[in-house]
């Protein structure tokens, strides 16, 4: 072999592995950044902490599948502590750190405040837990995305319920926050449409510790019935409360948000009968979610995953397809994708409607039962996703991406 040659075959050795290795610094630079900004201490920290067991799960089981096309999945949290402008501070903080798609909020008052500054941030903001209907509607912007279900659609689960209930006299008990006040508002609404009769509304400051004064005022008002909108810590504390007066012997109880998996297990018997909407439940019979249940259950030594974790890796698969599809992780690339993309979920094949960037999905209803020897949230009520999900708001004008 002549010396030209012999240069010439090194030269091509050394271009190779320098080609190689930019091809490798290239991927290296552009993976999937997911920022987590919820709450990791207060009233919300437990349900914070599900949403980062979810998003946690999605990356790994991403990754360990070599990530999505090559691209690996990193994610940041920083606590939000459930208080709006402090989940605003770290939203920015995370975005500007360059992970700007942005998932796990708890409180909708946090998504209210995130919204209005996501394209200046160049953030997406993708709901799996925040139930305002004001996201959907007069405070949606072109860079935000639901990927649970709003107050509007629980409304929805509502009426055909309530309508088959014998008690006639209701009582509102919720936290005076924006879910709160949606919620207290769409349980009115289906009591009105059904004939019933609210005798008290009841609102209580976030974070509240004792609910003596709100129980008494649900004895005193003749009620036979009670719909109970708090969750994390505040519905720990009221049920527990609520107990200890009697209250759930003396009144028929159900909720929305209060049944949860969490809030069952720490709870336990004084749960058992309380009806309520279940937004998601690892019980669902489909095939994708019983895999994915396997699969938790594999990696979290037994567990299996709550409501909240459910919905949040459901957001995690959207974002994680959508950037797939998009070839990209620049959000309005991925934000292009996702705008009235229909996705494969562990609830099945899922739309997000391109009105108002709300997923279309069935919603159930259900009750504390015992369910393989443990008392879960059981489902004995489905909706299908196009009868759970009400029009549009016109509200929404969102505009174009940009």
């Amino acid at each position: 072999m002549s010396v030209r040659m012999k240069r010439y075959l090194g030269l091509a050795g050394a271009l190779a592995v320098a080609t190689g290795f930019a091809a490798g610094a290239a991927l290296a630079q552009d993976p999937i950044r997911i920022g987590v900004p919820t709450a990791t201490s207060g009233t919300y920290a437990d349900l914070g902490n599900q949403a980062i067991r979810a998003v946690e799960f999605a990356a790994q089981e991403a990754n360990k599948a070599g990530g999505v096309d090559g691209r690996m999945v990193e994610y940041r949290v920083y606590d939000s502590e459930a208080k709006p402008e402090v989940a605003r501070r770290q939203a920015e903080k995370l975005a500007l750190e360059g992970y700007n798609l942005l998932t796990g909020t708890v409180a909708s008052g946090e998504g209210l405040a995130m919204a209005p500054m996501l394209e200046r941030w160049d953030a997406l903001y993708i709901s799996t837990i925040n139930k305002s209907n004001q996201l959907s509607g007069e405070s949606c912007t072109a860079r935000m995305f639901r990927v649970n279900k709003m107050d509007a659609q629980d409304g929805m689960v509502i009426k055909p319920w309530l309508a088959d209930r014998s008690e006639k006299k209701w009582a509102v008990m919720a936290a005076d926050i924006a879910w709160g006040q949606d919620a207290s508002k769409s349980f009115n609404e289906a009591a009105a449409d059904t004939g019933k009769e609210i005798v008290v509304n009841l609102f209580s400051p976030f974070g509240t510790n004792d609910f003596a004064p709100y129980i008494q005022q649900i004895r005193d008002s003749g009620a036979e019935g009670l719909w109970i909108a708090l969750a994390g810590r505040d519905a720990i504390n009221f049920a527990t409360q609520a107990g200890q007066f009697g209250l759930f012997d003396a009144v028929f109880t159900a909720g929305v948000s209060f049944v949860t998996d969490n809030t069952v297990n720490t709870l336990g018997e004084i749960s058992r009968d309380i009806n309520g909407i279940i937004n998601y439940s690892s019980t669902l019979d489909t095939p994708e979610n019983k895999a994915f249940v396997e699969a938790w259950k594999a990696h979290y030594n037994g567990d299996e995953p709550s409501n909240f974790e459910g919905e949040t890796y459901m957001g995690m698969q959207v974002i994680l397809e959508a950037v797939r599809r998009a070839g990209s992780v620049t959000p309005i690339e991925i934000a292009k994708q996702m705008r009235g993309g229909t996705f494969p979920t562990i609830l099945g094949e899922l739309t997000i409607r391109a009105e108002d960037h709300q997923i279309i999905a069935p919603n159930y209803f259900g009750y504390v039962g015992e369910y393989n020897g443990k008392l879960k949230p059981i489902i004995t009520m489905s909706i299908d996703a196009e009868t759970a999900t009400p029009p549009p708001n016109p509200a929404c004008q969102m505009g174009e991406l940009r």
